[in-house]
């Protein structure tokens, strides 16, 4: 004999029920629970990833400036770090551009440097203008030239230091949000200004960089260990990357930083991108469960994002939100894109999932 199913019942309006119930409700408030019924149909209406960030682009030529107004304001050393932090306009008052992603563009004046500190969030800068000055973590200076994508995990010692004649600017990223809403970011200020050296300029490079790695390197951290992925050196393995391999019909040619050390993420809770767009290309229709943030390396196109159509060109930024069907269309030259996530962190908790075209 088949089984008849009962149809699912209609929520009931929560209101009504606590207007007929008063007494219950008061007795629950005042110890501190909550009936999850008053909640539930909201949580279950939300058959898709999604909450409220929105796309959005800023122009490189429209935050330039404004940031060298602000080193006639606040020097490096008053701030801290002198930064103007892009605020996506669907996440707002939180300083955040993705629901667990922070991200700033940082000034360094000549002759200026930012103090030696440490935090929880973990952080990486990706590198815009100016050449030369450097980033020191845990006592290992880097120095940055555009392009480059420098690395200081959480709890790492850094300071920053401009010696050339020209300003540095900089897309710091971040998981700050997401630290927040763990109830675990925190910050120690360094005892003295600097912290000393530890190790020669580019010493983790020439380390771990070259697909071999010292065979006690006692390097037991879950990040990488390197400190800066060189334009120079990503550039051109994109590129030989990109000959001998076609572009997918969604991403064009794109790679990840990772570990060397392991083949995760270089950080393991900001996955970082460094992809590359044929002159001309029209990617097809594409969305993921991770927010990215895309910083312009080189050339110009427009990514379509729903009926929102963002115009970019180099050095801009501009965010994709979770799970919002989009595309990338490159220009009359080639593109290269920087992009940031946090798909890693999604995948190590069984989350992430994507949605390609029909092949």
């Amino acid at each position: 004999m088949a089984t008849r199913l009962k149809p699912r019942p209609v929520h009931v309006d929560a209101a009504e029920l606590r207007d007929a119930h008063p007494d219950f409700y008061r007795n629950v408030e005042g110890t501190m629970l909550r009936p999850l019924w008053e909640v539930m149909n909201t949580f279950a209406s939300r058959t898709e990833p999604g909450p409220g960030m929105q796309p959005a682009l800023w122009r490189y030529g429209d935050v330039r400036p404004l940031g060298m107004q602000s080193a006639d304001i606040i020097a490096a050393e008053e701030a801290e770090r002198r930064v103007l932090a892009l605020m996506n306009p669907g996440l707002a008052p939180h300083m955040a551009i993705t629901p667990t992603i922070y991200a700033g563009y940082q000034l360094v004046m000549p002759g200026e440097v930012a103090p030696s500190h440490r935090h929880s969030p973990a952080a990486f800068r990706f590198i815009l203008e100016g050449g030369g000055a450097y980033t020191a973590v845990n006592g290992e200076r880097t120095y940055m030239y555009p392009g480059d994508f420098v690395v200081t995990p959480s709890r790492t010692w850094h300071d920053h230091g401009n010696e050339t004649d020209e300003p540095m600017i900089w897309l710091d990223g971040l998981d700050w949000p997401l630290t927040d809403k763990l109830g675990l970011t925190y910050f120690e200020a360094y005892p003295g200004f600097q912290h000393p050296e530890t190790r020669p300029p580019g010493d983790s490079a020439q380390r771990y960089g070259m697909g071999i790695a010292p065979l006690e390197h006692g390097h037991e951290a879950n990040h990488t260990p390197i400190v800066n992925y060189t334009f120079e050196r990503t550039r051109e393995a994109l590129a030989a990357i990109s000959h001998s391999t076609g572009p997918d019909p969604c991403h064009g040619v794109k790679t990840r930083y990772t570990n060397p050390l392991t083949g995760d993420d270089a950080i393991p809770t900001l996955s970082a991108f460094l992809q590359h767009l044929p002159a001309g290309f029209i990617g097809a229709p594409y969305r993921q469960t991770d927010a990215c943030v895309y910083s312009v390396v080189e050339g110009s196109g427009r990514t379509e994002i729903g009926d929102i159509v963002l115009e970019w060109g180099p050095k801009d930024t501009f965010a994709v939100p979770i799970w919002a069907r989009h595309r990338h269309i490159a220009g009359d030259d080639d593109v290269v894109l920087f992009s940031f996530s946090d798909r890693g962190l999604q995948e190590k908790l069984g989350l992430w999932r994507e949605q390609q075209p029909e092949r």
